[in-house]
C-alpha cells in the first residue's frame, strides 16, 4: 500500500472511499454485532473488555470517551465501575461519551438502553465532536483498524485528553507463537466467514472483518505509532497469546 491508498481488508482503497466502506459493513452487522461478538469468540472477547475496564478503573467524576463505541458494550462497563466507586467514596458522575461513525450502531446501543451517565454521538474518530483537553481517559476498542488514518485518529485521542490522561486500545493483534497463528488463521478464514453467513447472512462484512485484522500493525508497531502522536509510558499487554492487545499509554 502506498500513502495514495487506504486499506479495506485485503484491498487497497481510495481513501476517501473507505468510509463508505466500512459505513456499509456497519450497516449490515449492527442488528447482530453482539451477538456475533459472542459466537465468533465463544465468549472470550467478555474478558479481554472485562480486563480492559479494570485497568482503566473509571472514577467519579471522570469524563471518558468511548471512541468507535458503537453498541455501547464497553460504555456499560465504564459507567457501572465508577458509579460502584461513587457509592464507595462519593463524588460526581462520570460521563462516558460514545462516538461512533456509524449511526446504525448508535442506534442498536440506544435501544439496548445504558445508565444515565452514558451520552451517544456519531462522529469521526479522526476529527472527533470533543473540544480540547476535555476528558480524563480515551478508550478505543476493536475500531481503530477501521479508520482510514490510523495517526490522524492517534493524534485526536491525545487532543481530546488533558495532560496526564489515560489512552487505552483494545484491538485484535498478532499471535506470538507460530502454531497459534497457524491455528488462529485457520480459524479466522474459515469459520469465522461462514457464522457470519449462517447467523447474520453475511458473510462478506465478516470476510473484511478477517482481513483486516491481518493489514493491522503488530504490537511492535502500533506502540511506535501511539507514541509518535504524543502519548508516554506506550505499553501492551498481550491477551489469548496475542490475539488481542491492550496498548497503553499516557498523554503527555
Amino acid at each position: 500500500m502506498d500513502e495514495r491508498t487506504a486499506t479495506f481488508g485485503f484491498k487497497d482503497v481510495d481513501p476517501a472511499a473507505k468510509p463508505g466502506l466500512v459505513r456499509g459493513v456497519f450497516d449490515r452487522v449492527a442488528g447482530r454485532y453482539d451477538l456475533m461478538n459472542d459466537l465468533m469468540s465463544a465468549g472470550v472477547h467478555r474478558l479481554w473488555k472485562d480486563a480492559t475496564a479494570a485497568r482503566l478503573n473509571p472514577q467519579p467524576g471522570e469524563t471518558i470517551v468511548d471512541c468507535a463505541g458503537g453498541t455501547g458494550d464497553m460504555a456499560r462497563r465504564f459507567a457501572r465501575m465508577a458509579r460502584r466507586a461513587q457509592e464507595r467514596r462519593g463524588g460526581s458522575d462520570a460521563q462516558v461519551v460514545v462516538v461512533d461513525y456509524n449511526a446504525e450502531m448508535i442506534a442498536a446501543g440506544r435501544e439496548k438502553g445504558a445508565p444515565p451517565e452514558v451520552v451517544w454521538a456519531v462522529g469521526d474518530a479522526q476529527a472527533l465532536p470533543l473540544p480540547d483537553a476535555c476528558a480524563e481517559a480515551y478508550v478505543i476498542s476493536f475500531g481503530i483498524r477501521n479508520v482510514t488514518d490510523i495517526p490522524t485518529a492517534l493524534r485526536e485521542a491525545r487532543r481530546v485528553l488533558r495532560p496526564g490522561g489515560r489512552f487505552l486500545c483494545l484491538e485484535f493483534s498478532q499471535p506470538v507463537s507460530e502454531a497459534l497463528r497457524r491455528a488462529y488463521d485457520a480459524y479466522s478464514f474459515k469459520v469465522i466467514p461462514e457464522i457470519g453467513a449462517r447467523v447474520a447472512g453475511d458473510r462478506a462484512s465478516y470476510q473484511y472483518l478477517v482481513e483486516s485484522i491481518r493489514r493491522f500493525p503488530d504490537q511492535k508497531r502500533f506502540a511506535g505509532m501511539i507514541g509518535e502522536a504524543g502519548f508516554s509510558m506506550v505499553d501492551w499487554t498481550n491477551f489469548t497469546g496475542g490475539v488481542a492487545a491492550l496498548h497503553t499509554g499516557r498523554a503527555i
